[in-house]
């Protein structure tokens, strides 16, 4: 993820009040600046206490998510799963994803909303399966 990214993915969440939303963060090695783990004021930028934050230097989670070379790593990426999807071998087919991250918040608005109101609804016992 870029540092525009992160702070519009924290300014999301600040809109975003539903305790069950989370957001796993994975920083990796892509340009040639990054040296080593972000930094605690890159960290920072993300500081909504529903933000886990993971460094992965040997992209790990990249190439679970298909990247083969170096032309083909997977960042500044951002995918909205439904609630209860797990990951397996690979990860599931999200409800939503796109790049770069920056320019991708309004879709993860739109994304997120039908997730949550169906998940309050189903918890007041209104929706019919």
């Amino acid at each position: 993820m870029c540092l525009q990214g992160a702070s519009a993915l924290n300014n999301l969440l600040g809109e975003q009040h539903d305790p069950s939303i989370r957001a796993f963060v994975i920083w990796e090695p892509v340009l040639p600046t990054d040296l080593g783990a972000p930094s605690t004021a890159t960290l920072r930028r993300l500081s909504d206490l529903r933000v886990s934050q993971y460094w992965d230097k040997d992209h790990l989670v990249s190439r679970l998510m298909g990247e083969s070379d170096r032309a083909s790593v997977v960042w500044d990426y951002v995918a909205v799963y439904r609630p209860g999807e797990l990951w397996g071998a690979a990860p599931p087919k999200p409800a939503y994803s796109n790049v770069p991250v920056v320019h991708s918040i309004n879709g993860v608005k739109n994304a997120l909303r039908p997730l949550v109101d169906r998940k309050h609804a189903e918890g007041m016992g209104t929706v019919q399966h």
